[in-house]
């Protein structure tokens, strides 16, 4: 799929940069008080410490001195009812700044989920929000084909927590299985999984391959605290799968919700010493073409 053929690695030194200027195209923003039940909720669960605030100034003055140009703010509503209010929070967020591009959020038991969306979108949503395991819903569950229909309708894409890693391995509603039967499903929907797709990467790397629709973003999957983080190690994915599929695979951060600094996301990725175009692709290029 990518042009980028030259195999020969560039140090980091000669690129042209190798990451600024930045899309990061995956970040969480929340009402103050949903942002820190969250962070509250994985610290319980997973032992995390969370050193950076989950305020929009906070987050995005971090961003702009990593030289991350623009971001993509990415809800999910854990219970039915709160979708339509959270989307209109994140676009009263989004007007009041120059670099937020926002995705909305449904539940899959509330009473109109295509409509929902369908406001969402109106309202200035670049695309749409599922975290499976905790929403309760597989990627082609039959209650959010309004949500994925009205994505198609608007050529909004969506961007999933389909795979199982940290901490989801014995969830019914995520892997590679049902990842597929959603793209196969909605064939021109472009669907990004998450986190590399981890655990199962091989799998969803090959249907990057296999399907121009399908992408990657490498948000916690690739930062240099994975293997003490999420017990995986980087390293088992070779440069030569993001030089071929840097068109499918973008750069991710769950900033603010990590328990490391911001640099570990990125570090790991730079010090590979890939060629000045897979690193524009994974860090800008690939964002722009899934956002449309």
């Amino acid at each position: 799929m990518s042009n980028s053929t030259n195999t020969e690695r560039t140090p980091v030194a000669e690129a042209e940069p190798p990451f600024a200027p930045a899309i990061d195209a995956h970040v969480h923003l929340f009402p103050e008080r949903l942002a820190n039940a969250i962070q509250r909720a994985l610290r319980e669960e997973a032992g995390w410490a969370f050193p950076h605030p989950p305020a929009r100034e906070t987050i995005e003055a971090a961003l702009d001195d990593a030289g991350v140009e623009r971001y993509v703010a990415l809800p999910y509503v854990h219970e039915p009812g709160g979708a339509r209010s959270l989307n209109a929070w994140l676009a009263e967020q989004a007007a009041e700044s120059d670099r937020l591009i926002p995705f909305a959020s449904v539940h899959p038991d509330d009473e109109d989920v295509g409509g929902i969306v369908r406001e969402a979108f109106e309202a200035g949503a670049r695309g749409l929000k599922f975290h499976c395991p905790v929403q309760g819903c597989a990627p082609a569950d039959p209650r959010i084909e309004p949500a994925l229909e009205a994505a198609a309708e608007y050529d909004r894409p969506v961007t999933y927590h389909g795979g199982t890693a940290p901490m989801y391995e014995d969830s019914p509603y995520v892997g590679a299985e049902l990842f597929a039967e959603a793209v196969e499903s909605y064939p021109d929907l472009r669907v990004n999984c998450a986190h590399m797709g981890t655990y199962e990467v091989s799998a969803f790397v090959e249907m990057a391959r296999e399907h121009d629709s399908v992408y990657l973003d490498t948000t916690f999957a690739m930062s240099t605290e994975a293997e003490r983080t999420m017990d995986f190690d980087p390293s088992t994915i070779a440069d030569e799968t993001f030089i071929e599929l840097s068109e499918s695979i973008m750069y991710g951060s769950d900033f603010p919700n990590i328990p490391y600094p911001y640099r570990a996301e990125r570090a790991g990725l730079l010090e590979r010493g890939l060629p000045p175009e897979t690193y524009r692709d994974l860090f800008y290029r690939t964002a722009t073409t899934f956002l449309g």
